[in-house]
């Protein structure tokens, strides 16, 4: 382990690791969306039957990583972040190998479980290691390491599919994440269970009401983003009339605002993580009203489109930090839920505004990003008022009460 001469973990070190692995595993988790043609022509199968495999990946993680997380609740979170590297690292050097379309599949799944266990995992371990003040800016580095992907990671991953084929991206996905495993075996700390936290007196707290509806935020918030930026492109073509490569620069301008507002969100998060929820899907509301009023202005339409990202992307350290509060002592399953919900919100989303543009046009994906954006506003009000349980303390195996 990464520690100083008197024996201290070195938080930095290990946050620094979390931030890699998270990085890498959301780059995994985007590659195939920028690499679905190549996949589709390469694996002999419909673009629509490549794109199962995002589907596949966000079944795994939305369903697989809490499941994982309930199993091996009983477990040091690091060796549950190793094994989830290294079976993450297995399963994308499968594709990478083998041209089997059903292989792939299956794979992603098993790729979108683990990096659900890996979040739950690296919550645990990054928010132990650092002061209960700063608890929110740690978390907002697991999340900015997977916005930073999209940002970043998207592009650069497809542009190396396109030069060198998406097997060689794959493979170095494999390569990336083979090195933070190595990292993650020298740096990561133990991070034990504490004694009388077991998996079936965790999930009574983790899916308490007052838990689920603070998920429900989430849920909205990211439904109501989705369902305009999932057709983004079509947007910009009818309505703010650009298409082509500057297409690129408005894509590339939505994730460089989640990066930054995953980021910046984790000092929200410990300021007041109940009133973020709030100013943050009101932002959403005003930017995805910004984009129908005035997206035919391509300036006016980059604002609205860094404004979605910004504001939802900053509500992740915070719906993270009052999920794993309102949890109590279910908070180790309860953090790979915030995940869960996430891409919940996104099939919702995307679908509700597919439906809305089969009814009546491109805008009208949009005009139901803001019905939803309105109801997550008045939702993240409501559950501001929900309180944390008065948690017992429970002595440690060194006789230490912990937090």
């Amino acid at each position: 382990m990464d520690t100083t001469r008197d024996g201290k973990t070195r938080p930095a070190a290990v946050l620094g690791v979390l931030f890699a692995g998270a990085f890498v595993m959301g780059c995994a988790e985007m590659l195939v969306v920028g690499m679905i043609d190549l996949i589709g022509a390469d694996l002999t199968v419909s673009v629509p039957a490549a794109g199962v495999l995002v589907t596949a990946n966000a079944l795994g993680l939305a369903i697989g990583g809490p499941v994982l997380t309930f199993l091996t609740t009983r477990f040091d979170r690091r060796p549950v972040l190793i094994a989830a590297t290294g079976v993450f690292v297995v399963a994308n050097l499968l594709p990478a190998l083998f041209a089997d379309y059903p292989l792939f599949v299956v794979a992603r799944v098993v790729i979108g479980a683990v990096q659900g266990l890996f979040i739950a995992a690296a919550m645990v371990t990054a928010t132990s290691v650092v002061p209960k003040e700063r608890t929110g800016r740690a978390m907002a580095v697991i999340i900015s390491g997977f916005a930073l992907s999209s940002a970043l990671g998207l592009p650069i991953g497809t542009l190396l599919g396109q030069a060198v084929g998406w097997r060689a991206s794959f493979g170095a996905v494999v390569a990336a994440g083979a090195v933070v495993l190595v990292l993650a075996i020298v740096v990561l700390p133990s991070v034990p269970t504490p004694p009388g936290h077991g998996a079936v007196g965790q999930a009574r707290h983790a899916f308490a009401p007052r838990v689920l509806a603070v998920l429900s935020v989430s849920f909205l918030t990211f439904a109501a983003m989705l369902a305009a930026i999932t057709y983004l492109v079509p947007f910009l073509d009818q309505v703010t009339d650009v298409s082509g490569p500057v297409v690129s620069v408005f894509l590339l301008v939505y994730g460089v605002a989640t990066a930054v507002g995953s980021f910046g969100g984790g000092r929200f998060a410990d300021a007041d993580a109940a009133r973020m929820l709030i100013v943050g899907a009101i932002g959403v509301t005003i930017s995805l009203v910004a984009l129908a009023v005035l997206g035919a202005n391509p300036w006016l339409a980059a604002l609205a489109v860094a404004g979605i990202g910004l504001s939802g992307m900053a509500t992740g350290p915070s719906i993270q930090h009052r999920v794993v509060a309102l949890a109590g002592p279910g908070a180790p399953l309860a953090s790979s839920l915030p995940a869960s919900a996430v891409n919940a919100g996104i099939a919702f989303g995307s679908l509700a505004g597919g439906l809305a543009i089969s009814g009546g046009g491109v805008v009208l994906a949009v005009v139901t990003g803001i019905g939803i954006a309105v109801v997550a506003v008045a939702v993240a009000w409501a559950t501001s008022f929900l309180t944390a349980p008065v948690a017992a303390s429970v002595p440690d195996s060194e006789g230490v009460t912990s937090r």
